[in-house]
């Protein structure tokens, strides 16, 4: 059986009490509530304090809940809520392209799938949420660089790697992609990250009219495409997704 990191359940303990009690509290109160010698609860709230989960008071050196939790709180709260409206959308689109579909936010310098809905037959597939793709190269990811600001300056600074001999790692030739991915509203990847592979993704937007994720189809490249070219119903299909969720959280005119 695995042990606890004891030093990770005292933060955690930390953070709940400053979350639960007064708005802000001395060092002396969080040392006595939570049992801890003065020195081991001050090396702990330096910790955090360095990370911004804590903030402390100049003038009365008391502690509280730092800007950082609140952002982590605020992306974990847009994830579940794009989740939360894609569910059915994403099925009428997997069930209507007959292919699986993903749906992927910017993570660190990649895309991390937080929800994907199966192939709807009798295959035998593998979930794949919590899984990162690439930015330079899937559908999903050139979506997420085009209308993304940040993601776009992830994907020039990350390791463009060649996955296939059509990958597209030269940065001028991936930024002419971006262009025409934000002059046509999608995104495509033929055999560029898996051999045989193919997938379109378009991007969601919210109430603000911010990029907060992409969505997407992939498939068998003799599924996907016809004469070499994506199927036009496949693209509208998955544009259509995206508009419709992009509506449901608020966003006009989608």
């Amino acid at each position: 059986m695995a042990r606890n990191i004891q030093s990770l359940e005292r933060a955690a303990a930390m953070l709940r009490l400053l979350a639960g009690g007064e708005r802000r509290l001395g060092l002396s109160d969080i040392a006595s509530s939570l049992g801890l010698a003065k020195g081991t609860a001050h090396g702990i709230l330096r910790t955090l304090q360095q990370e911004g989960f804590v903030e402390q008071d100049d003038a009365s050196g008391r502690y509280q809940l730092g800007a950082e939790l609140l952002r982590l709180g605020t992306t974990y709260l847009d994830v579940h809520e794009l989740r939360a409206r894609a569910l059915v959308w994403t099925d009428d689109l997997a069930r209507s392209s007959g292919e699986s579909v993903h749906l992927g936010v910017l993570h660190q310098q990649g895309v991390l799938i937080v929800h994907h809905v199966f192939r709807p037959d009798d295959s035998r597939q593998v979930l794949e949420i919590g899984a990162m793709q690439p930015l330079h190269c899937t559908a999903l990811g050139k979506v997420l660089s085009a209308y993304d600001p940040v993601a776009h300056s992830e994907a020039l600074e990350s390791d463009r790697k060649a996955f296939t001999d059509r990958t597209v790692c030269d940065l001028d030739a991936f930024e002419q992609i971006l262009d025409m991915t934000r002059a046509r509203g999608y995104a495509a990847d033929v055999e560029e990250t898996w051999e045989g592979v193919a997938s379109v993704a378009a991007p969601i937007h919210d109430r603000r009219r911010m990029p907060v994720g992409a969505v997407g189809i992939t498939g068998a490249v003799e599924r996907l495409c016809r004469d070499g070219e994506l199927r036009a119903e496949l693209i509208a299909a998955v544009r259509d997704c995206a508009r419709a969720v992009s509506r449901d959280l608020g966003a006009a005119r989608f």
